[in-house]
């Protein structure tokens, strides 16, 4: 995926500027998000504390992150938690908003990953399920809970074990819980979308669309099957569920396959049902009048995990300042600041309270704060070997024709 260069000075304007362009989703929504932010917002690849170092600079460390995923101030073109950060802690982060793209990002440090060098950054948040990789391959410091009170106390319970790899999250801690489920427009589809099969209704056919991400298409789909995305299923489980994905590409049924520019589809009605993440349809709602209509189904959704990890290249006293970064951020004042402008779901305990207090509005929005029976909902999809993910990320390419 190719990174685009803003044009406008108004992000406001950036979907349309955007349109039909093949985006991070990451982009578009924060694009959507920081509405009426100066352009110093997008193009920035450094964001605060710009003089920082790493590696063995003991003067500050280095955060790569991806972008629009932290707190922005327009006025000041600051990120005001990490500017209170590194006031309290006296040493300076140079936050990168470097990663588009799991598999680009990883294949930028991978050799320095396996020679122990440090990679440019002494900490990044990658998803879990490339996060499993470099940790099985241990090239990733352990960290030390004993400067981690905060997240002892205050990770969410469902995210201990989450990654089935790293139980007890001793080499990746929950950055920011990107969330997917179903997507319809309120008025077009008044029945909504309840069970998987609702989605092959004949007055939607055409306007049906999915993520052409697999994680996320594939384990809606075999929960609305239901299998469990992240028990024990094979290769019977995954062919029946790609067997119904085929079926309903081949009738027309389901038309819009997109992995970062669906919502235009949306907007422009040309989608009316969807597979979609929970951030991206809160920012739609607030441009768009809430004319849809999002929810987790009782099927399952899909919930991921964007880390930190530190690489094995990082300085013993870098790490040491990287826990400090993260301890900061399980603080759920300072995740609720983060949580109003990324819209993800936070990982930390109390941030919903928080919220209250900063934005009574998203702290009452089940898409970021999920209720007791939506976190029974949203599943993890389980790590797949190496040969696993090139057998069933092939089949899916092929299904949908990419």
């Amino acid at each position: 995926m190719n990174r685009p260069l803003p044009e406008d000075p108004i992000v406001r304007n950036i979907v349309q500027l955007i349109r039909g362009a093949q985006l991070n989703r990451r982009q578009l929504l924060r694009g959507v998000a920081a509405a009426g932010a100066g352009a110093g917002a997008l193009g920035l690849a450094s964001c605060a504390g710009g003089g920082g170092g790493g590696g063995g600079d003991s003067k500050g460390i280095v955060w790569g992150n991806w972008t629009y995923y932290l707190d922005y101030d327009a006025d000041t073109d600051t990120n005001p938690t990490l500017e209170a950060f590194m006031e309290q802690a006296g040493f300076d982060v140079q936050y990168i908003e470097d990663i588009d793209d799991n598999n680009t990002f990883y294949g930028k440090i991978k050799d320095q990953l396996k020679l122990g060098q440090f990679t440019g950054y002494d900490t990044i948040t990658l998803t879990d399920w490339i996060n499993a990789r470099i940790i099985e391959a241990n090239e990733v410091q352990e960290f030390d809970y004993a400067n981690l009170p905060n997240v002892t106390k205050n990770l969410v319970d469902s995210q201990w074990d989450a990654l089935d790899v790293d139980p007890g999250r001793k080499f990746s801690v929950p950055w920011q819980l990107p969330a997917s489920g179903w997507v319809w427009n309120t008025e077009a589809v008044p029945k909504g979308i309840k069970t998987l099969d609702d989605f092959l209704r004949p007055e939607l056919k055409g306007k049906v669309g999915v993520l052409s991400e697999m994680r996320d298409t594939m384990g809606m789909i075999l929960s609305g099957l239901g299998y469990d995305p992240a028990g024990q299923w094979g290769d019977k489980e995954f062919d029946e569920s790609l067997a119904w994905l085929s079926d309903a590409i081949d009738s027309g049924q389901i038309k819009n396959i997109k992995g970062n520019s669906y919502t235009q589809d949306l907007q422009r009605g040309d989608t009316l049902a969807a597979m979609a993440w929970t951030g991206d349809v809160i920012m739609l709602n607030v441009e768009n009048d809430n004319q849809w209509t999002m929810e987790v189904p009782e099927s399952g959704g899909m919930i991921a995990s964007d880390s930190f990890t530190v690489p094995n290249g990082t300085s013993k006293e870098n790490k040491a300042k990287v826990e400090e970064l993260i301890n900061y951020y399980y603080d759920p004042e300072v995740m609720a600041q983060v949580a109003d402008y990324a819209t993800f779901v936070p990982p930390v305990k109390g941030t919903q309270e928080a919220m209250q207090k900063l934005n009574p509005e998203n702290a009452d929005n089940p898409l970021i704060f999920p209720s007791e029976k939506d976190w029974e909902n949203l599943h993890s999809f389980r790590t797949l070997t190496a040969a696993e993910d090139k057998k069933y990320s092939t089949e899916f390419q092929n299904v949908l024709g990419l």
